[in-house]
C-alpha cells in the first residue's frame, strides 16, 4: 500500500531532525526544498544564521526518522521515493 508524505511533512521532518541534532526548537529551523536535474533533490536549511545543504541521501535519512517516530512504521523496510509533483511540490512516496 503506497502512502504519500506531502511537502509540508517533508519540511516538518527536516525541521524535527535539525532541531534534535542542533538542540534548537523545530520552529527555529528554516527549510527550502530544492530540485536540480543534475544533483537531484536537496534542501537548504538555516539554523541560527548558519546555512547547510542537505543532499538526497540526507533527506531520505530524515524521512526514515519521520517514518519511525511519527508514522510508527519500520523505516528500513519502507521504500522511499522522492518525487517532484507539478501540483504538490516535492513529496515522498512510501511503499
Amino acid at each position: 500500500m503506497e502512502q504519500i508524505i506531502n511537502e509540508q511533512d517533508v519540511i516538518n521532518a527536516i525541521c524535527l531532525s535539525q532541531a534534535y541534532h542542533k538542540n534548537v526548537r523545530p520552529e527555529d529551523v528554516v527549510v527550502e526544498l530544492m530540485y536540480d536535474d543534475e544533483t537531484g533533490f536537496g534542501a537548504e536549511v538555516e539554523v541560527a544564521g548558519q546555512a547547510e545543504i542537505l543532499d538526497t541521501p540526507a533527506l531520505i535519512g530524515t524521512l526514515r526518522v519521520w517514518i519511525k517516530d511519527v508514522l510508527h512504521g519500520d523505516p528500513f523496510s519502507t521504500s522511499i521515493e522522492l518525487v517532484l509533483d507539478d501540483e504538490e511540490g516535492i513529496i515522498a512516496k512510501l511503499s
